[in-house]
């Protein structure tokens, strides 16, 4: 992270940095019509994960966005995976090599950002990881601390109200929004009584209550996430007086 933004600092300075004339006097070669400016180019082609310049790039065919395939690979391993950009549901299927993307990326070149040597985007993270003038800069990089260092434990008996397993099939990592769905595409006619996982992670759940027709509880009770409305700090009273109170107070 402290390298993205010291890269993001330097190509900032250098877009506000006049620029220097060639040999002789002579203006340099300007970028032909419609190519992105070489200072920019670096930034325009980096994987919004990463920070990096693409490699090996794929593209999401609903949404578009584009990624490293490396970057995008836990986003595949869930059972309804969501674009890192846009949150848009996507096939896993229908994700491609970026072809045009490698394209330009071995057709344009932008300077380092340490020597200022022209490379090909293609060969820019090759030549960054070497480059010895990027490397004394990062070593040179302020050092990123807590502004008032803390002893205090990190707590580990917080539950896990972000993600669920499916209490059916034992499916893992589904949000509120992926449960309804995955329950309702692959249990819809399943007859067991299960414990609602939402529920049982909430401070008044109760771990034990087995709901009768849980797709009918999921549709009614978590439609919306909780984390929009609850706070977890009060008991299940107090919510409610305090929702009771917030919605006399809005009408």
């Amino acid at each position: 992270m402290a390298a993205a933004m010291f890269r993001s600092l330097l190509v900032s300075a250098a877009q506000q940095r006049p620029q220097a004339p060639g040999p002789g006097g002579a203006p340099r070669e300007q970028p032909p019509p419609g190519a992105p400016a070489p200072d920019a180019l670096e930034a325009q082609f980096s994987c919004p994960i990463c920070l990096e310049v693409y490699h090996r790039a794929v593209c999401i065919g609903g949404c578009g966005h584009t990624f490293c395939g490396e970057c995008l690979q836990p986003c595949l391993q869930v059972p309804s995976p969501l674009c890192p950009l846009c949150r848009m549901p996507f096939d896993p299927k229908k994700v491609e090599k970026a072809s045009n993307v490698e394209k330009q990326l071995s057709s344009y070149k932008a300077p380092c950002r340490g020597c200022s040597k022209k490379v090909t985007l293609a060969k820019m993270r090759s030549h960054v990881s070497s480059c010895a003038k990027v490397q004394e800069q990062m070593a040179n990089c302020p050092k990123f601390v807590p502004v008032v260092p803390t002893s205090q434990p990190i707590p580990s008996n917080i539950p896990n109200r972000s993600t669920f397993v499916c209490p059916y099939c034992g499916a893992r990592n589904l949000d509120q929004q992926e449960l309804v769905k995955h329950c309702m595409e692959n249990h819809r006619n399943d007859p067991n009584k299960v414990v609602c996982p939402v529920c049982s992670a909430m401070p008044w759940g109760d771990p034990s209550y087995k709901s009768a027709n849980f797709l009918q509880h999921l549709l009614h009770r978590h439609k919306f996430s909780y984390d929009t409305f609850v706070d977890y700090n009060i008991d299940e009273e107090a919510a409610l007086q305090a929702a009771l109170a917030l919605s006399l107070s809005e009408n």
